[in-house]
């Protein structure tokens, strides 16, 4: 099944012309008639079926003909992680995230971060991309990216983590989640957080974990991290 996302619908439509650049696609690359069906979500969980009106490559028209409403998860993650200094790692991370289920992305600017600056408009599109091709109808939210302190200060959920590689008190992420909870958790970068930060973590109710026992990467503790919640809640 194709999955075409427009964030603009919602059950008051009848009918959608989809823009130039999705109608050229549509008519031209997947040679879609007047009558086919197409299936559209709008990443707020909501899945529409519609019909192809007029097949035309520049504003090709779609009648609503039916739609369904999905049942959102009884939990939610959100991610809090320093982007990692090459661009494409932390990209295959919102990919792959996003594929696994994931609600909240957070980029964060940590003392030890080497990338200070991210570019929201290409991720968007890989969250987008990504949500298509799982077949998912909600689309995680991107946050602006925030510095670590202003982050710990002013976000929580149910259960608050921070996960880093310094000795101390740690328990595993697995043996600390509970299932249909809600979970906020704080990955570093690739030096890892700094005893301040970790502290200052702490100090706003974030319980340290670890990961296990190998030491990873930034994305790759991030997906470790998704797995283990989406296993917790399956």
């Amino acid at each position: 099944m194709q999955l075409f996302y427009n964030p603009s619908l919602d059950n008051s439509f009848k009918q959608f012309i989809f823009p130039a650049e999705e109608s050229k696609h549509i008519v031209k690359v997947l040679r879609k008639k007047n009558g086919d069906i197409l299936t559209i979500t709008n990443g707020k969980g909501y899945l529409f079926k519609v019909e192809v009106l007029e097949a035309d490559a520049k504003r090709c028209k779609v009648q609503i003909v039916s739609q369904d409403k999905t049942i959102p998860r009884l939990h939610s993650l959100h991610l809090a992680v320093a982007p990692t200094k090459m661009n494409d790692r932390f990209e295959w991370f919102l990919e792959k995230a996003t594929e696994i289920g994931i609600n909240e992305i957070t980029p964060i600017l940590c003392q030890r971060s080497e990338r200070k600056t991210i570019k929201p408009e290409r991720l968007q599109k890989v969250l987008q991309s990504a949500m298509k091709q799982s077949l998912q109808h909600f689309l995680p939210k991107l946050n602006p990216m925030v510095t670590f302190e202003a982050f710990v200060k002013t976000t929580s959920a149910d259960l608050n983590f921070i996960a880093h590689c310094e000795q101390g008190e740690k328990v595993e992420l697995k043996r600390r989640l509970q299932a249909d909870k809600d979970v906020v958790l704080l990955i570093g970068p690739e030096g890892d957080f700094t005893s301040t930060e970790i502290q200052l973590a702490k100090e706003n109710g974030f319980y340290p974990v670890s990961l296990g026992r190998n030491r990873l990467r930034t994305e790759t503790a991030a997906i470790y991290a998704c797995s283990v919640v989406s296993i917790i809640n399956n």
